[in-house]
């Protein structure tokens, strides 16, 4: 299993960002998450070529929360069958899964606000994998930040990739399987990604920050 940290076959957008969105090391000079009531785990979901890595890290970063790579988290058998264009299996999804949502628990349980994780979550019952988390920690809330855009858009972001275990067949391949989140999954949050690098990541924070907001507002 692997460990949270940001890995160079993620799942990126293939498009130069401005300084301003520019990933870089070192601490944030002014965090931008809001103190509440809650944990929060962040889920940036969509199929193949959406930019979750991309737009995962810049929340992140913009909210100096932790990160965690959904893909590091793939045993090798699910790499090698995704590297030769071979669907997952759910069999093959669960303990991935499960993995992913101990790891977003144990980071909250060592002193983080929240947590953004990558992980496609294509079908409602992968989500609701995820939806268990409150169960082991009462304060906590999942949010699912869903990317999405037409599969012809995400199939030439992926062929714009160096060195990706994902092709053009494992975008049709998700996309179709893929179940768009429903009107009673209030959980989610939709952002477009048919957009430029700095519209997308803007877009997300913006829609995330009115989230913690309403919750806010929820509470008081």
């Amino acid at each position: 299993m692997g460990q949270p940290t940001p890995a160079s076959s993620a799942d990126h957008l293939p498009i130069s960002s401005n300084p301003s969105s520019t990933m870089s090391n070192g601490a944030i000079s002014r965090p931008h998450q809001p103190d509440t009531t809650h944990h929060h785990i962040w889920l940036i979901t969509g199929p193949a070529g959406c930019g979750k890595s991309t737009v995962a890290q810049f929340i992140a970063k913009a909210m100096n929360l932790p990160y965690i790579e959904g893909d590091e988290f793939h045993p090798e058998s699910n790499v090698e069958k995704m590297s030769r264009g071979t669907p997952l299996t759910d069999a093959d999804r669960w303990d991935w899964l499960t993995a992913l949502r101990q790891e977003a628990l144990r980071q909250l349980s060592a002193g983080s606000q929240g947590v953004v994780v990558t992980c496609s979550a294509l079908k409602r019952k992968y989500r609701d994998v995820i939806r268990v988390a409150p169960y082991y920690s009462h304060d906590v809330l999942v949010h699912f930040v869903y990317l999405h855009a037409r599969e012809e858009v995400l199939i030439a972001r992926v062929g714009a990739r160096k060195g990706h275990f994902m092709g053009a067949q494992m975008v049709h391949s998700q996309c179709s399987i893929l179940e768009a989140p429903g009107p009673d999954e209030t959980d989610v949050i939709s952002v477009d990604v048919s957009g430029s690098l700095e519209q997308v990541e803007e877009d997300a924070l913006a829609k995330i920050r009115q989230a913690v907001e309403h919750e806010l507002v929820r509470d008081s």
